[in-house]
């Protein structure tokens, strides 16, 4: 086990490229002594764990067909856009078993970010023990507008992405000396101003004011952090895995071509930058 921190971007059905890349890993035996995963990067981050080499891949593939997983119907029924009987009970527990005793052989720390509503800051929940600990995961995944808000111990959660999209200061925080990140947005990519869903959220979160503060100036907070990265990238602190070119993958995408086609680009940056890779967390 590398003594390095892994950091794992979300963005929705992009993280398919993340479990590409989380799949090699896998097949190499690469191991972190501390993992932080955002949103979609969350639950990439929970079955890399588990070692359950392309779990990920089959749930946001298998199910695609199915209202219950993900639908329109399902958030108007429900609150939630992905389904949160299905994706955390149904496909973990019956029909895609979450291998829990691998996860608990991990001696490492793990994380999934999440975004308190009233306070609008990140949290950090660790993962112990997934069979309590899967609230964190969905709600590290709970997207504004299209999920509920999450409680867990009191207060309200959505998605990690929204106050802090790739933690790599908080890795460094936690005393990690090496990072390995993988993100999910392509070389170059800059995030643009949010648009006309603002006045969506301001009235979604009418009562948590600090949700509209914290979508209004994301763009600014994201390229913030990328910026940061890449500087810590130039002087060989960071190691960076992430997507050459732009995907044509939505957030919310039901093509499984082109699902099956990210993941398999995940897998082969993963191999391209693999002697890279041990340079640098052996060196």
């Amino acid at each position: 086990m590398y003594e390095a921190g892994l950091v794992l971007e979300g963005g929705g059905m992009k993280g398919l490229y993340t479990a590409g890349v989380l799949d090699f890993f896998l097949d190499k035996g690469i191991e972190f002594t501390s993992c932080y995963g955002v949103s979609a990067g969350a639950i990439n981050l929970c079955n890399f764990l588990s070692k359950q080499k392309k779990r990920t891949y089959r749930v946001n593939v298998n199910y695609l067909d199915q209202k219950a997983y993900c639908s329109v119907e399902s958030l108007l029924k429900t609150g939630d856009l992905f389904g949160a009987g299905m994706c955390y009970d149904l496909i973990p527990n019956y029909l895609d078993p979450y291998d829990h005793e691998t996860f608990e052989t991990y001696t490492g720390d793990a994380y999934a970010v999440v975004t308190n509503v009233r306070t609008g800051k990140p949290e950090y929940l660790p993962l112990k023990d997934m069979h309590r600990d899967i609230i964190a995961v969905r709600a590290s995944s709970s997207m504004p507008l299209v999920s509920r808000n999450v409680k867990i111990g009191g207060e309200l959660y959505l998605d990690g992405g929204i106050a802090d999209s790739i933690p790599i200061r908080r890795s460094i925080k936690d005393g990690n000396r090496k990072n390995v990140i993988v993100m999910t947005k392509e070389e170059g990519y800059i995030r643009k101003p949010a648009g006309k869903e603002l006045a969506l959220i301001r009235a979604r979160y009418m009562r948590y004011p600090k949700i509209y503060e914290l979508m209004r100036e994301r763009h600014l907070t994201y390229n913030s952090v990328v910026q940061y990265i890449e500087e810590l990238q130039q002087k060989g602190e960071v190691f960076v895995i992430r997507p050459k070119k732009r995907s044509d993958v939505g957030r919310v995408e039901k093509d499984k071509e082109k699902l099956a086609a990210l993941y398999e680009e995940g897998c082969r940056d993963a191999q391209e930058c693999y002697a890279e890779l041990m340079d640098y967390l052996e060196g």
